[in-house]
């Protein structure tokens, strides 16, 4: 043998002898998931003035909205839509009742309070959009 076949003989015999001692395990993937989130129920007059808001938010038009804003609720509320608002409507309003339904229940009893409306019969969006446009009308001066 010569010494190059020597030196490539020996090379290799040290390579096997290194792998024989470092041997890598790779472990079996296991998956986890999340849980599925559970809502709580929610009245649908609440449901209803959640969407009714979200399209008012969307439109930037709350400026009647705002006059029932005694405890800054709307902050509150506009600040997860803009965090949010990647959701479609449908998701954004469980969504926002999810983690807000205290601030929209605190809009909803102040228009009850200002305005002596019955939450439970506003069941669509029109009810409140027709509400939202009648007070829009009593003002004497325009908010926009």
């Amino acid at each position: 043998m010569t010494e190059k076949e020597n030196n490539i003989k020996d090379t290799t015999n040290e390579n096997k002898q290194e792998n024989d001692e470092i041997k890598v395990v790779m472990p079996e993937a296991t998956w986890t998931t999340m849980p599925q989130e559970e809502f709580k129920e929610q009245p649908e007059y609440l449901q209803v003035f959640t969407n009714f808001y979200i399209a008012k938010f969307n439109q930037r038009d709350l400026e009647v909205m705002s006059t029932y804003d005694v405890n800054s609720n709307m902050v509150d509320i506009n600040h997860y839509l803009v965090d949010n608002i990647h959701f479609t409507r449908k998701e954004l309003v469980r969504h926002a009742l999810q983690y807000h339904d205290n601030n929209f229940h605190q809009l909803v009893d102040e228009i009850v309070h200002q305005d002596h409306i019955d939450q439970e019969s506003m069941t669509s969006y029109e009810d409140w959009d027709n509400w939202y446009e009648e007070r829009r009308n009593n003002f004497s001066t325009s908010l926009s």
